[in-house]
């Protein structure tokens, strides 16, 4: 699926619901689907009064194998459902305010702009991220390789741990003041943190600063961080395009 620009061609609804899957814009449950220069938009208002609807996806991405390149991602709340499989953003742009990068998949997101909006519960601390993840025997896991979080507030975590074994990592990342000293979060999850991994490689920024992190957080040293600096971490040669 090719547009012309991701600022000159949208995919747009407005749809809120209590669940993430009605809710979405787009959906992609085949396997080997790629979109280039497409933005995918839910303009839904949501937290509506008197009502549960407070989501509003703008792409439920279910499939094995899928690509995205020069794509943009726009909503208030859980903007990308990265559902399942194994899926490779590069130079994309992502907006939202809560959990806005979520979901069960094993994803790469390379050189991309994630920018974080006021939510509509000013109080609220939004999370960049909140991957779900229950055993270390699955290879799932949200990686971001180079790109920046900046936007509008200052307070924000760069994940929120849905899981025992929620899996996130930022390498080589511009970190703005919108990045909260802590960092992360566990404020959903009340399990041990022991198998949390919540990782940072090489970020540079006024909000990479370390010496605050969450305690069970880590800043991963070359050998470490290795496995996620690559497609390898998603088997991206078998099955992106071979003008990746």
């Amino acid at each position: 699926m090719r547009g012309n620009g991701r600022g000159r061609t949208s995919i747009v609804w407005s749809q809120s619901s209590f669940d993430n899957y009605e809710s979405a814009t787009f959906k992609v449950e085949a396997p080997h689907f790629v979109a280039y220069g497409i933005s995918f938009k839910n303009i839904a208002p949501t937290h509506i009064a008197h009502t549960s609807e407070t989501k509003s996806v703008a792409a439920l991405v279910g499939g094995d194998k899928a690509a995205f390149y020069h794509c943009a991602f726009f909503s208030n709340y859980n903007t990308l459902f990265d559902y399942k499989g194994r899926h490779y953003y590069d130079n994309c742009y992502i907006q939202g305010s809560i959990d806005f990068i979520f979901g069960h998949g094993q994803a790469m997101f390379h050189d991309c702009e994630l920018f974080v909006i006021t939510n509509w519960k000013d109080e609220i601390r939004g999370s960049v991220t909140a991957h779900h993840r229950n055993s270390h025997n699955e290879d799932t896991g949200f990686v971001f390789v180079k790109g920046k979080v900046y936007g509008t507030r200052d307070d924000v975590y760069l994940g929120r741990a849905k899981g025992a074994h929620s899996r996130v990592i930022f390498a080589n990342t511009y970190l703005s003041r919108t990045v909260i000293p802590h960092g992360w979060s566990n404020s959903s999850y009340t399990g041990s943190t022991k198998n949390l991994f919540q990782a940072e490689y090489n970020c540079h920024g006024p909000g990479s600063g370390s010496s605050n992190r969450a305690s069970w957080s880590k800043q991963l040293r070359d050998k470490e961080a290795a496995p996620f600096l690559s497609i390898d971490f998603i088997k991206g040669a078998e099955w992106l395009p071979a003008w990746f």
